[in-house]
């Protein structure tokens, strides 16, 4: 078994099947599962599921149309106290070279930071955490500054 990869407290996740890539997450020691933030979520006979992802690029906002199959229906206990019943989902995901199966409730966390928030249980195996530390394994890409073009400046000779 590989020796665990150090990740930091917030890192980009893509999940490779649903083609989405550097989606924002927080990594929760405390919490137990995983949970993706989801719109327009419809429950299909035969344990299908469709959602939207909602998707942030350079302040422009997309939606990414995923449809799955449902893995169990279960009661999640918010970090409220709120008991709600959730879907949860599998696929697998990617955070620097390590990719993984995991499993994870669909929810919306419109109010939160983060769309997504990575439990111990996807953790497990794989990875240790930096809570000191963010994007060890998924720099975050910086925009280029505008280049100032270098001029040269021309002595006047004396003559």
């Amino acid at each position: 078994m590989a020796e665990p990869s150090i990740i930091g407290w917030s890192e980009y996740i893509n999940f490779p099947d649903w083609d989405i890539s550097r989606l924002k997450a927080k990594v929760d020691t405390g919490a137990r599962t995983s949970a993706l933030h989801v719109e327009n979520l419809v429950e299909h006979k035969n344990g299908w599921v469709t959602f939207d992802v909602m998707l942030h690029r350079k302040r422009l906002e997309r939606r990414q149309h995923v449809r799955t199959r449902i893995v169990k229906v279960a009661r999640v206990r918010s970090s409220t106290g709120q008991y709600t019943e959730r879907c949860f989902v599998s696929t697998r995901i990617r955070i620097g070279t390590v990719e993984k199966e995991i499993e994870f409730s669909l929810v919306s966390r419109h109010e939160m930071l983060f769309r997504m928030l990575l439990g111990r249980t996807a953790l497990e195996h794989d990875f240790w955490v930096d809570v000191s530390r963010r994007n060890l394994l998924t720099r975050r890409v910086r925009k280029k500054k505008a280049s100032v073009s270098k001029t040269t400046k021309v002595k006047k000779s004396r003559s």
